[in-house]
């Protein structure tokens, strides 16, 4: 089992970061780790509600799928639906700080499984934990901080 939680603070409002983090089809955009994302089922809002992933888990790729559910603009959580792991599920949780600052926490909880889990294990779990961790903190301060995508330019 990897678990692990950090914290990171960015300039931009909770809104901001919910609103980026509620858009799975952009995450291979701007999350390194991810290969893939596709929403598969949405709510009245458009809101990801099942959504299925691709992500480089260093010793090979893994697909998953996950159920979404939303308390915004404060919290996104998911729960594992089935993939090639046994379990995954986590939160980004969004504080807000003031001055237009946001402390957005990253928890995350995996059961890789048998057969991935034998590659996962002692210092080179907790590395793994600890960079997936850190670097999508990382990346969605610098998405957020950003700001809006550029629009494409028309031909």
């Amino acid at each position: 089992m990897l678990e692990g939680e950090n914290s990171i603070e960015v300039r931009a409002s909770c809104e901001e970061c919910f609103g980026l983090v509620v858009e799975l089809d952009r995450y291979p955009k701007w999350q390194s780790q991810v290969r893939a994302a596709r929403v598969i089922e949405r709510d009245a809002q458009g809101r990801p509600v099942v959504g299925e992933t691709v992500s480089d888990a260093r010793v090979r790729d893994i697909k998953y799928r996950l159920r979404y559910h939303h308390e915004p603009p404060h919290r996104m959580s998911w729960t594992y639906v089935e993939g090639d792991i046994k379990d995954l599920h986590g939160e980004y949780r969004f504080e807000e700080l003031g001055d237009g600052r946001t402390r957005v926490w990253f928890h995350l909880v995996v059961d890789p499984g048998r057969r991935l889990g034998l590659l996962l294990r002692g210092r080179f779990a907790d590395k793994v934990r600890d960079h997936v961790i850190r670097t999508t903190l990382d990346e969605l301060k610098a998405e957020v901080e950003r700001g809006e995508p550029e629009p494409e330019p028309e031909p």
